[in-house]
């Protein structure tokens, strides 16, 4: 029987006689093996080809030791055979999120044959590390403004018996669930059905959807735990799950508004936006437009190479749909080639597709307005609310009362809410070419300090007037209930001077009522 991986076994058995085999010692023993680059090449070269688990860990680590100053590795939790699920992250301050800046991740391998987008990422990272040393002010500017978490696999023991076959012998489903033969991407909670139910139900959030008890019921691998953990400890704002198999970006929704219908237009509230993220990686994706309806993709040709993923074929337990309804996250999924595994040769190729449309996109998290909601004492407001007027969609705040709303171009109603606060509603404009998110910050009253309090108040010690404390009048005596109903008006001052409550309602210019113009 295995030692289990998370426990080390030489603390527990002290004499020699008392061993514990433990499955992960060859393993590591193949990463401390330092793989260096042949002679002569230099640093920022990328090297075209598959890369295996141990192959892959290290250039990953090798990326992060050389921009440790912007780069560094972190796991997210292992595999059900006990790989490390690896990301490597870009940032001015890794390790740490910064307040306004938002956070991007791309996934590949999530089926284990599929292995393109596994690559993909493998070198994107060592692109984004060689450019930012070179200088390449793009690349720094993203870097500097995002933090960007790549995983290239998310699937690793599917890989090695995908990998085992190769790519020349590699069948269309050899490797694609994980070491539990389960599909990692149908293995995510269903919210969907459950959003449809509540879509119907007028004033009921449909947003951030609780995960439901009797998911845990059933069999949940734990690179999908590993996954929605991830998930809640950071606010991702935009994502890419990278796939295989055909040549198109589907959007949520995945699974179609009704069960029996195998393909049915479902969109989400944010269908708009959804539609120019996929564009923004479609429409830079030379292939995508390539015009031929018989090249890899082309029944796809017509839609601009973009599809709703339920329009496509329906599906339960997707992780574009979850992201989506459990989290402020916005994620699409980009199928890149007809070929699940390609042979090496077709790596560079499929890199030079591939890069200009990952950068694009992730430079769309900058879209639409980004801010701080914090209280009148300038606390940030965790977990408020922000609601954009015609779309049933909320986002709330991080913990340092950050948020980002992607929006896309056009004039909105924006509102931020939160338990104990007064509402504060803002119309906000994006231009068509803004690309940058335009900052709207949300200063939240305390519900104590509104206008019905306010006023009863005043109307109980009335105007200009203390009651001192102990509920004594200034001689002394028990002060004298007030007299004048709480419902009462007062006519206005003689002379035309303001009428007592006019510095309160002043005070909330811009905001203030109309009726105030009379005076």
């Amino acid at each position: 029987m295995a030692w289990p991986y998370f426990l080390d076994c030489h603390r527990y058995f002290a004499r020699e006689e008392e061993v514990c085999y433990d499955p992960l010692e060859k393993l590591r023993a193949g990463l401390e093996a330092e793989e260096a680059l042949p002679s002569g090449l230099p640093p920022t070269f990328i090297r075209f080809a598959h890369h295996s688990y141990a192959q892959m860990v290290r250039v990953l680590k090798r990326t992060a030791a050389r921009c440790a100053h912007v780069a560094k590795t972190y796991s997210i939790g292992r595999s059900f055979d006990g790989k490390e699920l690896l990301v490597i992250e870009f940032s001015g301050r890794p390790g740490q999120h910064e307040l306004m800046e938002p956070e991007v991740k791309l996934i590949g391998n999530i089926h284990g044959n599929e292995v393109a987008g596994r690559e993909m990422l493998i070198y994107l990272a060592q692109y984004l590390c060689s450019e930012y040393l070179l200088g390449n002010p793009r690349i720094q500017r993203l870097v500097n403004t995002t933090r960007i978490h790549l995983l290239p696999s998310m699937n690793p023991d599917g890989y090695e018996v995908a990998a085992a076959e190769g790519a020349s012998y590699n069948g269309w489903t050899s490797g694609r669930q994980n070491a539990q033969n389960l599909d990692l991407n149908r293995n995510f909670p269903d919210l969907t059905s459950e959003y449809y139910r509540l879509a119907e139900t007028r004033g009921v959030r449909s947003d951030h959807i609780p995960i439901p008890q009797h998911y845990w019921w059933g069999k949940v691998a734990p690179e999908t735990k590993a996954i929605m953990k991830w998930m809640r400890t950071i606010p991702f704002v935009l994502s890419a799950s990278l796939h295989g198999g055909d040549l198109v970006v589907s959007y949520p929704f995945d699974f179609s508004k009704h069960p029996q219908e195998e393909k049915m237009f479902s969109p989400t509230p944010d269908e708009k936006m959804f539609k120019l993220l996929s564009r923004a990686y479609a429409d830079v994706h030379p292939m995508m437009m390539d015009k031929s309806e018989h090249r890899c993709g082309g029944n796809f040709l017509k839609r601009g190479s973009i599809i709703n993923g339920a329009d496509w074929y329906s599906f339960t337990g997707g992780m574009s749909d979850f992201n989506y309804l459990h989290t402020n996250c916005f994620e699409i999924t980009v199928e890149l080639g007809c070929v699940k595994f390609p042979p090496e040769e077709a790596l560079y190729p499929l890199w030079q597709h591939n890069k200009e449309p990952l950068l694009h996109f992730m430079e769309m998290v900058h879209r639409g307005i980004k801010g701080v909601v914090t209280d009148k004492f300038g606390k940030p407001v965790k977990n408020a609310r922000i609601l954009v007027k015609g779309i049933r969609h909320d986002i709330t705040t991080a913990p340092d009362g950050d948020y980002w709303r992607l929006l896309p171009p056009g004039s909105h109603i924006v509102i931020a809410q939160a338990p104990g606060y007064s509402k504060v509603i803002k119309k906000v404009t994006i231009p068509a070419r803004m690309k940058r998110a335009g900052r709207v910050d949300f200063i939240l009253q305390p519900l104590g300090m509104g206008p019905k309090k306010f006023l009863q108040g005043l109307r109980r010690t009335g105007p200009g007037t203390h009651a001192p404390p102990g509920g004594a009048n200034p001689r002394g005596a028990p002060a004298e209930p007030d007299l004048e109903p709480l419902g009462a008006r007062r006519p206005p001052s003689a002379g035309g001077s303001k009428p007592w409550w006019w510095s309160y309602f002043s005070s909330l210019s811009p905001h203030r009522p109309r009726w105030l113009l009379r005076y």
